[in-house]
């Protein structure tokens, strides 16, 4: 990765006090070592009229990979090559946003001992990166420079220049110029807003990461058109994380309309609100009551099917109760994204003995599945086409045949009383269908009789009397003539194959 600094200046005002707000002289090459490669800073030019620096970030691949354990961009488990044929040591990326901070830490801080009154001083300034990942194109590259006060040139580079019907690659060559801004209001956009163009982290996002968003983003980010994507991508789509960013973002926009201070902003709210219990949400009731029914059925074993991103493996993980948690989905990304939220590769041997992940699709019978005591679709059979139902059924039910099979889906009969929920809309984008309590029940029974489970409801969440709970849960147990028979079955068929194997 390739970036460089230039500015101009006069007699009275040399450019090579560049090298001092840097703290790096322009007579030296300097080398710096990072968590994934080598920095280099170096000066191509350096003299009263001009001077320019420029930062070289040498990527170890292998590192990248050793060191996150697979995850990232280009680091899908299911994907080996690209863990060490990717972009990465070119294309500019977090990466290169945390060797800015790393190697040009006092910069960005605005501090310089030598000369103390530069770091103040706005300059012209112009900023090149050769080749930057814009996942939005050109235009979001000016929609998210341009309010600062840059003049933009982001030019597209071709995939192909030998095949320029082949159209542009995902990458643009960004310059940056600049005569009212300071060196170190520069750094901080550049460490921002890097990361967020290539919508991509090489590393788990953690809580504090709103406090470094905060601090590189104080006096500009409050105001820029583009906050939420801005908060959103730099926090990699963390609902959780970006709520957070957003509201004390606005505290300090309040703070700065008001002339006050934000602590005062945030003292005007009264005691008594702070006390307030908040409402249990949805999600963690649902969550809570799955976990209920697997205590209350003795199951150990828990197969968590569709497991998406991971909350509800991990809220088992937190249970000593269950010695065996699988989650499984169709989705890479997603096991990725529950991967990090597990932090898998943090975890002690003994639990991480506890949990897998593993792809799979639920419209396919998976030998994988076979012989755990529960298994749980959470909010997964609406996001399947009803005619593939069966399949799921079969897969589960017929194939995978654990004792205990907990289905939770949405009560449509419910919807009307959510505020926000435009009439005959679902709950989700995703939903192919959402049943009224009588087809959930309808669907349950027929699948228990053809199966040789009973089905029991439990409601989740507030049961309307008019017109039911949120979310409706179905719990499928094994009957017992049903259970010997299969015990027996695979008995014998072990029976069977050990006597093979001894012929």
């Amino acid at each position: 990765m390739f970036l460089t600094i230039s500015t101009t200046g006069t007699p009275e005002r040399p450019a090579t006090d560049l090298g001092y707000l840097l703290h790096k002289h322009p007579d030296n090459a300097q080398t710096f070592s990072t968590s994934y490669g080598t920095a280099h800073v170096l000066y191509p030019e350096a003299s009263a009229e001009r001077c320019t620096a420029a930062l070289l970030l040498e990527v170890d691949a292998v590192a990248l990979v050793r060191r996150g354990k697979g995850k990232g961009r280009g680091g899908a488990p299911d994907a080996a090559l690209a863990q060490y044929v990717n972009d990465r040591p070119y294309a500019a990326s977090s990466l290169l946003a945390v060797a800015l901070s790393a190697v040009f830490s006092s910069a960005m801080k605005g501090q310089c001992r030598a000369k103390p009154e530069l770091p103040d001083q706005a300059r012209p300034l112009s900023i090149e990166v050769p080749a930057l990942p814009a996942r939005g194109g050109a235009d979001l590259v000016r929609k998210l420079f341009e309010p600062l006060g840059w003049t933009v040139t982001a030019e597209p580079v071709a995939l192909d220049t030998e095949f320029p019907d082949w159209g542009d690659s995902r990458y643009v060559r960004l310059v940056l110029e600049s005569d009212t801004l300071t060196l170190a209001e520069a750094l901080r956009h550049l460490y921002v807003l890097l990361p967020v163009l290539d919508d991509a982290k090489h590393y788990w996002v953690a809580p504090d990461e709103v406090d470094k968003l905060l601090r590189a983003g104080e006096g500009w980010l409050p105001a820029h058109p583009e906050q939420k994507l801005i908060t959103s991508r730099y926090l990699s789509r963390r609902w959780s994380l970006t709520r957070e960013a957003m509201e004390r973002l606005e505290l300090v926009r309040l703070a700065e309309a008001d002339d006050s201070d934000v602590e005062e902003i945030d003292n005007a709210v009264e005691d008594e609100t702070e006390t307030e219990a908040k409402p249990t949400s949805l999600s963690v009731q649902r969550r809570d009551a799955i976990i209920s029914a697997l205590k209350a059925s003795g199951s150990a074993r828990v197969l968590d099917l569709g497991c998406g991103q991971g909350q509800l493996v991990q809220a088992l993980l937190k249970d000593p109760a269950f010695t065996e948690i699988v989650g499984v989905d169709v989705s890479m990304r997603a096991l990725t994204i529950a991967s990090r939220r597990l932090k898998l590769d943090r975890l002690g041997e003994r639990q991480a003995s506890r949990v897998k992940l593993l792809q799979g699709s639920l419209a396919y019978t998976d030998k994988r599945l076979k012989g755990y005591d529960a298994a749980v679709l959470c909010e997964v059979v609406e996001h399947l086409d009803l005619p593939r139902l069966p399949a799921l059924e079969y897969a589960v039910f017929g194939a995978a045949r654990p004792r205990t099979v907990l289905v939770t889906t949405p009560n449509v009969e419910y919807n009307v009383r959510w505020e926000s929920l435009p009439a005959g809309h679902s709950r989700h984008s995703d939903h192919r269908f959402e049943w009224t309590r009588e087809e959930f029940r309808a669907w349950a029974g027929a699948v228990a009789e053809r199966h040789g489970y009973q089905a029991e409801f439990v409601a989740v969440g507030p049961d309307d009397p008019e017109v039911g709970p949120p979310t409706q849960m179905a719990v499928f147990t094994m009957k017992t003539d049903t259970a010997d028979t299969t015990a027996t079955a695979t008995t014998d068929n072990t029976v069977n194959e050990k006597g093979a194997k001894a012929a």
